[in-house]
């Protein structure tokens, strides 16, 4: 389970201030697919940060399992991140100059896992993304797509617990995209991952079992979930 608590996240000071997220709270159970929908520049972005620990919002909770990750220190916030979660961005942010095997090893790498057992949960992430017969190529020889499935490869080797989208099918085709949804919701519904998707997509949106509506840093409407969170106007500073 994930709890944010009055999470308020500030940018600047005095009155340079501004506050990209204002006052958020809502809880998402285990095992559900969310939308973060908003559009450019409407905080939903920083939340997400906020709530995996990439950024540190200066009030609130992010409460994981019982565990407020905002009260960790910066490395063992690292390394909860490491064994909890996994993240895919627009850009997909793959290594162009190592080989599909080796981009996909890298979390691993991280994670301290043993040489000897990395084989094979490699080649079962490629696997998964139909990308095998690719593992010896580089990167940047692969097309949009297939670095978009290459960069899931890589965020589910660890085989999170949570997985945060960060507009995941924003730099490709319809047809590509498509599959690349299939990919990450398949991959939710069969390991009873909680699945976070950062997007200005209705139509993704409407794929997850729930959805909160982000305009300006505050909350404007939820669906889906048990509970609204707190709506609070924002201030500006």
């Amino acid at each position: 389970m994930i709890e944010v608590k009055h999470i308020t996240k500030t940018y600047g000071k005095k009155q340079n201030t501004f506050i990209a997220i204002n006052d958020v709270s809502f809880t998402i159970p285990n095992g559900k697919s969310v939308a973060i929908l908003g559009k450019s520049g409407s905080g939903k972005s920083t939340l997400m940060h906020a709530m995996s620990g990439l950024d540190r919002p200066q009030q609130g909770q992010v409460v994981i399992d019982g565990r407020d990750i905002l009260k960790l220190k910066s490395k063992d916030v690292d390394a909860f991140r490491a064994q909890k979660m996994s993240f895919i961005f627009q850009s997909f942010f793959v290594q162009a100059n190592e080989s599909c095997y080796d981009n996909v090893s890298l979390p691993l790498e991280i994670a301290k896992v043993p040489r000897s057992k990395r084989r094979q949960k490699v080649e079962a992430a490629l696997s998964a993304v139909q990308l095998l017969d690719k593992k010896k190529s580089r990167a940047r020889d692969l097309s949009g797509g297939q670095k978009q499935r290459l960069a899931i490869a890589r965020a589910i080797v660890n085989e999170p617990d949570i997985l945060f989208a960060d507009e995941p099918t924003g730099n490709l085709d319809s047809t590509t995209g498509g599959v690349v949804e299939d990919f990450l919701f398949n991959y939710a519904k069969d390991r009873g991952a909680t699945l976070i998707v950062v997007t200005h997509d209705e139509d993704l949106a409407r794929k997850c079992d729930a959805r909160i509506n982000i305009k300006d840093g505050v909350i404007e409407s939820t669906t889906g979930f048990a509970e609204r969170p707190t709506k609070k106007k924002k201030v500006m500073g």
